[in-house]
């Protein structure tokens, strides 16, 4: 790395274009570094309120000024406005050359930043494995938190450094794998908020008082065992071939919530087909466990099975 690629990893001026949930955490976690917001930008109230709170005193700035300000410019706006807003600010003249345009798409590496690097940018992607509330809490969560990278190799360095003053880890994702990165990832944080949300629901109509209460201790331990043993950790009425059982659910859901059913039906083939595969389920089980599982199953066939079973 050349002396003007080389940034200097401490004082440097940060601005934000975005303020949703993540620019304002970054920039908070950056100047805990000993870096200096100077300036943010943000249309929405909301977007305005958040800067207010997650960064005082910092001016609120359009983002061709934010450019004009800053040596570091984070620009944290959703995936799919990422592309015209480089390409705007590269033609406007907006960009510096030698200035570090990092944007935090887990979708996008750096060739959505070949504008600004073609005006002398220096292109970052830094992704923060994390979800965002927008608020103070960001900030810790970030600590020990792993971070998507993606950089030309001359900025491998000051990749690496800008992530570890931020508190997280540094993991090096290739720019061709970055769209299955993030399908990872929305796979399993995305999804697991709605999973969670309908199990709340659901117990709440079973009489439940307080599902978060109940769900914590399980899903805390059912998230470490499969972490630390991945499909090994399979459990329930699937993973046994409990069909009876698992038919006695979808009647179930489709009486008191059928809104669930499709998910459950899919994530129980999954799962069958992973226990199958991992040698959990017996096959002579999976047989009757996948009839009920299976796409054509109607109301009548699940709960014709299940009130035989149960």
């Amino acid at each position: 790395m050349n002396s003007s690629q080389q940034p200097r990893p401490a004082r440097l001026a940060v601005g934000v274009v975005g303020a949703g949930r993540v620019g304002p955490a970054l920039a908070r976690a950056l100047q805990q570094a000993g870096h200096r917001p100077v300036a943010v930008s943000g249309v929405s109230d909301a977007s305005v309120r958040r800067a207010a709170r997650m960064l005082p005193d910092v001016p609120l700035v359009p983002p061709a000024q934010v450019l004009e300000l800053a040596d570091l410019v984070l620009l944290t706006v959703p995936d799919d406005a990422l592309p015209s807003l480089v390409e705007g600010l590269a033609e406007t003249g907006a960009i510096r050359p030698g200035q570090l345009l990092v944007h935090t798409s887990g979708r996008y590496g750096t060739a959505v930043l070949d504008p600004a690097r073609r005006a002398g940018g220096l292109p970052l992607a830094l992704h923060p494995a994390m979800t965002f509330t927008g608020t103070e809490v960001d900030v810790q969560r970030l600590a020990g938190c792993s971070f998507g990278v993606t950089a030309p190799e001359e900025l491998r360095l000051a990749a690496e450094a800008l992530v570890i003053e931020m508190g997280g880890e540094p993991e090096w994702i290739a720019e061709e794998s970055r769209p299955l990165y993030h399908a990872a990832l929305a796979l399993g944080a995305n999804h697991l908020v709605t999973l969670v949300a309908q199990s709340m629901e659901l117990l709440h109509k079973a009489g439940v008082e307080h599902p978060d209460r109940m769900l914590g201790p399980l899903l805390g331990a059912a998230l470490d065992n499969a972490l630390r043993s991945g499909d090994g950790a399979l459990t329930g009425p699937v993973a046994r071939g409990d069909a009876g059982t698992v038919a006695a659910h979808v009647s179930e859901l489709r009486r008191h919530a059928p809104g669930t059913v499709a998910g459950y039906l899919a994530m129980a083939r999954t799962t069958a087909d992973r226990a199958l595969a991992h040698g959990l389920l017996k096959p002579e089980l999976a047989e009757d466990l996948l009839g009920v599982l299976a796409d054509d199953a109607g109301p009548g066939t699940a709960a014709g099975t299940g009130g035989g079973d149960q």
